[in-house]
């Protein structure tokens, strides 16, 4: 790792937590006395009454925002590419070594008991490697910073979990093309997704299991997306935890995350996601902060 990527992940990290204090400062004075929605007996207990947000083991109530700025690192040493898609002519598959750190920013509110917006953007910056075996004119390395992915979600809940039937939602997401000129960061053309999942609730346990079609502009193509099974369980009124496997084609990785409420309206996440498969990202650690405002 050079001094230069060294110090800039340091001054990415440091600005993150300044971030974080910022909103720490404004909401610490102007938030009301808001505890956690009464987490339902029974087959709510993990969860709560609210709808599934595109945040692991995250739900949102009516009338409640949902502000989450949070930082993620990925680091792969076999990233696979094709130097055509970066424009040098070569349609022939090679692994790379990738590297990013990423700020993100997500916030949520609930419309109604069945109906939720998201909205998440992000900065961030990239470097990939050339492949040694790789022939193509392409550069040794290419690096680039700046707006990533932004993107919109609508969520709707079509019932409440039963004795006999488990809680069906589904959620229809845009990817908006703000980097047409760029490579390795942001969204070159229109994507858009169309999902639906099943929560239910046990005793030892609230499991999920969704499923989404995804379009991409770029190729006009329409083809199975991520498909997902999720466990959360609330082990006490301080501590939830969450495990899944999430994956699209041949690209599946593993899930953990612990969830701490340090407020009733304040949760730490720390997250780490590894690769099950070779094309998937070895290793993605997240951290954040989730507030919660009424």
């Amino acid at each position: 790792m050079d001094s230069q990527s060294t110090t800039h992940r340091l001054a990415t990290v440091a600005h993150f937590l300044r971030l974080i204090a910022a909103t720490l400062l404004i909401t610490s004075g102007a938030l009301p006395r808001i505890t956690q929605a009464q987490v339902a007996g029974g087959r709510q207990r993990d969860r709560g009454p609210g709808i599934p947000t595109s945040m692991f083991g995250t739900y949102i109530e009516r009338g409640e925002w949902l502000l989450y700025p949070f930082l993620e690192y990925y680091r792969d040493a076999n990233l696979e590419y094709s130097p055509d898609e970066f424009g040098f002519g070569l349609d022939a598959d090679f692994r790379g070594r990738y590297r990013a750190t990423e700020g993100l920013m997500f916030l949520g509110y609930g419309f109604t008991d069945r109906l939720a917006v998201e909205m998440e953007a992000a900065v961030i910056r990239a470097r990939l490697r050339k492949a040694p075996d790789d022939p193509s004119a392409m550069p040794a390395t290419i690096e680039e910073s700046g707006l990533g992915d932004v993107e919109g979600q609508l969520r709707f809940r079509w019932n409440r979990e039963t004795h006999r039937a488990p809680e069906v939602f589904s959620y229809f997401e845009t990817v908006f093309p703000l980097q047409k000129n760029r490579l390795l960061i942001g969204t070159q053309d229109w994507e858009f997704k169309f999902g639906t999942g099943f929560v239910r609730g046990f005793s030892w346990g609230t499991t999920t299991v969704r499923a989404a079609m995804e379009y991409d502009a770029a190729d006009a193509n329409l083809a199975l997306g991520e498909v997902a099974v999720e466990y959360l369980r609330r082990v006490n009124s301080k501590l939830r935890i969450y495990a899944g496997v999430e994956g699209t084609q041949d690209e599946i990785e593993g899930i953990t995350e612990l969830q701490l409420f340090l407020r009733p309206n304040l949760v730490l996440k720390i997250n780490n996601a590894f690769g099950l498969t070779s094309k998937a990202t070895d290793w993605a650690p997240e951290f954040g902060l989730i507030f919660s405002i009424r």
